[in-house]
């Protein structure tokens, strides 16, 4: 009885369940496996080296704008969350708590971190005495505890892992500034990386991260038209400043509180990845994020094998030295086996390699995106790989942003937003007054939920699609993960 590898199985179509499409996905591509704790995940190398390389380039890019990494404790003494009331009442029924260590009682319950607003507060108001400190500008990557209800990997865990910025500053101008920066270099990042089109705006009263002023979002939407929240940025004002006396000397010589801001992203962002990319044959990873951008598979009779692999790691060193991410897959398996693999696997681009491609100094390449084949000279590779690679990012976008634009449906009414939802998946456009009261009954009756007021609407809508009162703001409105 052979031994090899059973053909790669076919994923569940999108079509017929987009939940269990994703499910088959991941764990066919082996981005991660489940762990004997509830709501965890193990990343394996593949999922774990796509966070790598998005941690890497978000890493650079906070460096850039003057931010410094530091560490901070797990635990948070019980105390330092009842010093903001909104924040406890916000994380309350998500915190997991220890209450003996060693086989004692401790004197105090330790949260283990969901956040880390509490405790970054209490030592800021140790580093911060004069404006000559200021502003401060800390970053953390972390993993964070939030005891889930309903998880789902990478987009919804128990344990996750993320990282959040909090910074501190003299005026409220300067904190606001730093709230739309660091909200820009998401959207950036998230669209020029991850090729992912996102919708920027301000987060209603009700969906604002519990203790801030305001909060600013980017939302991201998946191929079954739901709505994640790929990234946050909230201006704090000096609510975290006074519940744990960030006080500084003025020019004055006077007192006065801090204004901080707190900023964060997480591996949700590879499941976002997913949902928005994949397709039935499974994942579509962008090429600068992706783990192997080109993997090499030799072909042919075995009685040219050893030549085409002789010239095959010629090629590969070359790539590597280039800068290119690049695997070579020699096992004995078939190559329609292989091209199904990697295909599933996500990978940008595959090259094909035999001996008339050896005798004629060619190689095939096939994009992932396309499955278009374009045969190139063996001299231009390098150069004609990084092209290739920057158009499937190019197409990526561009598709997931006609995707994104072709499933906003602008709505007038509730009752036309429930017939949109019978019939589409997708986001309604729709006024709204800016009552607490009107938000709540688009939730009750749809399941949706505000996704934020977007900074540059693509239309201006006159009334709430609840009350029919003059709306106060454009709300994309959204079910979500």
């Amino acid at each position: 009885m052979s031994k090899k590898k059973p053909f790669v199985q076919a994923v569940t179509p999108q079509s017929e369940d987009f939940s269990q499409w994703y499910l088959d996905v991941i764990k066919k591509a082996e981005l991660m496996s489940y762990s004997p704790v509830r709501g965890c995940i193990v990343f394996r190398p593949d999922g774990y080296e796509i966070w790598e390389n998005i941690q890497r380039e978000m890493d650079a890019r906070f460096k850039e704008t003057g931010h410094r990494n530091a560490y901070f404790p797990l635990f948070i003494p019980e105390s330092f969350f009842q010093k903001e009331k909104e924040h406890v009442e916000g994380f309350n029924p998500e915190l997991p708590w220890v209450t003996e260590a060693g086989g004692e009682k401790l004197e105090e319950r330790l949260a283990i971190r969901p956040t880390s607003e509490t405790m970054i507060g209490h030592m800021f108001a140790e580093w911060i005495n004069s404006y000559r400190d200021l502003p401060l500008l800390i970053n953390q990557w972390a993993n964070v505890v939030r005891w889930e209800k309903r998880t789902l990997p990478f987009l919804r865990t128990s344990e996750f892992l993320w990282q959040e910025g909090h910074t501190a500053h003299e005026s409220e101008e300067e904190a606001r500034q730093e709230t739309m920066r660091m909200l820009e270099i998401y959207r950036d990042f998230v669209e020029t990386f991850l090729a992912i089109p996102v919708i920027v705006g301000q987060k209603t009263p009700s969906e604002k991260f519990a203790g801030a002023v305001d909060t600013y979002s980017i939302e991201a939407m998946m191929k079954d038209g739901k709505a994640v929240q790929a990234g946050t940025s909230h201006y704090m004002g000096t609510n975290f400043a006074v519940a744990f006396h960030i006080q500084y000397l003025n020019r004055d010589n006077q007192h006065q509180y801090a204004y901080t801001t707190s900023w964060g992203a997480s591996t949700r962002l590879i499941g976002s990845m997913i949902m928005v990319h994949g397709d039935d044959r499974g994942l579509v990873l962008p090429p600068k994020v992706a783990p192997t951008q080109v993997i090499m598979i030799p072909i042919g009779p075995p009685k040219a094998r050893e030549q085409v692999l002789a010239r095959t790691d010629e090629l590969y060193q070359e790539l590597k030295q280039a800068g290119i991410r690049v695997r070579v897959d020699d096992r004995d398996q078939s190559p329609g086996w292989k091209f199904n693999e990697y295909e599933m696997r996500g990978v940008p681009i595959r090259l094909e390699l035999g001996p008339r491609d050896l005798e004629n100094g060619v190689v095939v390449l096939v994009s992932r995106i396309t499955g278009e084949k374009k045969t190139v000279k063996q001299e231009n590779l390098a150069t004609e790989i990084k092209q290739l690679l920057t158009e499937i990012h190019d197409q990526m976008y561009q598709r997931a942003k006609s995707f994104l634009d072709a499933h906003i449906y602008p709505v007038d009414t509730l009752d036309q937003y429930k017939q949109i939802l019978k019939e589409n998946r997708g986001f309604a456009l729709a006024g709204w007054c800016g009552s607490a009261a009107c938000e709540t009954k688009v939730k009750e009756e749809t399941g949706a939920t505000s996704r934020n007021i977007p900074l540059s609407p693509p239309v201006n809508k006159e009334s709430c699609l609840v009350c029919g009162e003059t709306a106060a703001h454009t709300v994309v409105f959204g079910k979500s993960y």
